[in-house]
């Protein structure tokens, strides 16, 4: 064998959040993976994500729940309101209801910290860093991985889990995502003592905008800020962090002045633009999301607007689905003990991860369309649009993340 070719059985690319709880949920069943990243480290960008029920399951089933939870405030209800003058809302609701899976839980989590918590969990040498998928080979059942550095592994096993860009689900011939003309601005206020807010999601909507607040600890508090800019002014707010940080101010002049002070308080560095891309939801159910040995998880299968929050959430139900399912498959011992072939294995791998495909399909399909129309509601433009939106779909609005939050993705298989 090449002395550059390096076999593993199970290879996941991308160490985000989907790829390390993949990488988890196996290890917990006893399972082996190996996680390429092409950064240098782990990557802790992207600040924070609001954390439901769903995602609550999935981290406890991981280990990493009760570890998140003491670090990060915990919810009790959300406001809604309409920038005509910021004070009276029109709608809120409590995140702390009973559902079908148990009581409500929502904290607003840094993202920072969630994927530490996962990587800590590992075995050392599970994640392989400087290591970018440049391209995948066929070779009988299993994968050749090209790496920028000119290795190469052999694999039984690859899951995408490599963003928006990812090199596995243009192999798939997975379409690309594509622009929604929507422009996010994010940032995080620090307070070196502690902030005056409380545990409450305060969302704001304008004219063509949408804004939102929420505590994640007691020394800070994550925002973002969505429109649909013309052109010239989302060349103008991607550009800098500064001018986007100006433009956001400029759109909330009847906020409460203290509301307006999280945004003046936040440092330009820690404020990032990027523009809103998503997975047609078709494209999810009409196209395969894996073949053979071979399937995406996380942005790499589903990137979606942020307007129901379920992104970092369903990229942890995503990983736990799929280990659970590879495990079904490799773990359970073949029909009367006999030993098995190389064939018979894959055929096993290949069921497993057609289940995966098939349990996960349709909620995605579910979560990507309802976030897109949520988010075409709420940031509406225009007296007509504004007033349904203000006066017949505010609660009903709010209901959804309690709707789509309600939902538990089940345990890992331990034989």
């Amino acid at each position: 064998m090449d002395k550059m070719q390096a076999v593993e059985d199970i290879v996941i690319v991308g160490a985000g959040i989907a790829g390390l709880s993949t990488a988890l949920g196996l290890y917990r069943m006893g399972l082996r993976s190996l996680i390429l990243e092409s950064a240098d480290r782990l990557r802790v960008s992207g600040f924070s994500f609001l954390a439901w029920m769903n995602a609550w399951k999935a981290l406890d089933t991981l280990g990493v729940g009760d570890k998140l939870r003491k670090q990060h405030i915990l919810l009790d209800k959300t406001f809604a309101y309409t920038t005509v003058n910021g004070v009276s809302p029109i709608a809120q609701l409590s995140f702390r209801t009973p559902g079908k899976h148990g009581t409500h839980e929502a904290r607003c989590v840094r993202r920072k910290l969630v994927v530490e918590a996962l990587a800590d969990e590992l075995p050392r040498g599970s994640i392989r860093y400087n290591s970018g998928l440049v391209s995948i080979e066929q070779k009988g059942h299993a994968k050749l991985l090209h790496l920028a550095d000119g290795s190469v592994i052999k694999t039984k096993i690859l899951i995408g889990c490599d963003g928006v860009n990812s090199v596995v689900a243009k192999w798939l011939d997975i379409p690309e995502p594509v622009l929604t003309g929507r422009v996010a601005t994010r940032g995080l206020a620090e307070y070196p003592d502690r902030h005056d807010f409380k545990a409450e999601f305060l969302q704001y909507f304008g004219d063509g905008f949408r804004c939102g607040f929420l505590p994640v600890d007691e020394k800070s508090i994550y925002w973002f800020f969505t429109c649909s800019p013309s052109l010239d002014v989302e060349k103008g707010i991607r550009s800098s962090a500064s001018k986007a940080k100006q433009f956001v101010m400029s759109k909330l002049a009847n906020l409460p002045e203290e509301v307006r002070g999280i945004i003046e308080r936040t440092e330009t560095d820690i404020v990032f633009s990027s523009p809103l891309r998503l997975r047609l939801p078709w494209d999810v159910v009409g196209r395969s999301i894996c073949k053979g040995n071979v399937c995406v998880a996380g942005d790499a299968l589903h990137p979606m607007t942020p307007d129901l929050a379920q992104g970092g959430c369903s990229a942890l139900e995503d990983g736990i689905t799929l280990a659970r399912f590879l495990g079904e498959a490799l773990l359970k011992k073949p029909k009367g003990g006999a030993e098995e072939g190389e064939e018979e294995e894959h055929k096993r791998i290949e069921k497993g991860l057609e289940k995966y495909a098939k349990e996960r399909k349709w909620r995605l399909f579910n979560l990507t369309t309802t976030s897109y129309l949520l988010g075409a509601i709420q940031q509406s433009s225009g007296m007509v649009l504004n007033f349904v939106r203000d006066r017949c779909f505010p609660r009903m609005l709010l209901q959804l993340y309690l709707k789509w939050s309600d939902f538990d993705c089940g345990k890992l298989y331990i034989p």
